[in-house]
């Protein structure tokens, strides 16, 4: 008797659907707690997630990196910082900037790349030194995941180049700012960004 349904198919483990999303395991347990993937833990305290559910995260996913935004002119800015004053210099500089974007603030890391993967955004700042998910870890993981291929990084930190390398460094793409908060370079990073952007929404 044969069925339509592939039983092996229909449920995955955690590192399957981590390994399909490009994501951590932590990510992915967090995605099933908060509702984002369809999934259900077994009697022994195993997690079995939905493979439809991951398909359709993926796809989500791709169609918000290939897939012009509504107002796709407008550049999506988000900041991976931990502390409260800098995440208020942050959202009041570059809210007074006459640019049109977009900005997400996030306080840690697992939770970018859980945002990252339901909308990457077209530039990313963070921090090298938060708690938990540090900066090094995230940035190394988003680079990995070829749905946000397309994300420009920017990794702020009070480190030398010696004690990056120290730690592992980082992808040879992320453009890399000494603490105090250069606003003025990242004023003309993002400007540059701005352009690139307007001229892509309007060759289209």
């Amino acid at each position: 008797m044969s069925s339509n349904t592939d039983p092996s198919r229909e449920f995955i483990s955690t590192a399957q659907a981590a390994r399909q999303l490009g994501l951590s395991l932590g990510a992915v347990q967090q995605m099933v707690e908060n509702g984002t993937l369809a999934g259900w833990k077994t009697a022994g305290g195993h997690r079995r997630i939905r493979q439809d559910s991951v398909d359709a995260l993926l796809a989500r996913s791709q169609g918000s990196a290939t897939r012009p935004r509504p107002g796709s002119d407008r550049l999506q800015v988000m900041i991976v910082e931990d502390d409260a004053e800098l995440k208020g210099m942050y959202r009041d500089t570059l809210g007074s900037w006459p640019m049109p974007m977009d900005l997400r603030i996030i306080d840690h890391g697992i939770d970018a790349l859980i945002e990252i993967g339901h909308e990457p955004p077209d530039l990313l700042i963070a921090d090298l030194g938060m708690s938990g998910l540090n900066g090094f870890e995230m940035i190394r993981r988003l680079r990995s995941n070829p749905l946000a291929a397309g994300v420009a990084i920017v990794a702020v930190s009070t480190l030398s180049k010696d004690e990056i390398a120290a730690e592992g460094g980082l992808p040879a793409d992320t453009t890399v700012y000494s603490k105090p908060i250069p606003f003025h370079e990242l004023h003309g990073y993002t400007q540059a960004l701005v352009s690139q952007r307007r001229r892509v929404h309007n060759a289209g």
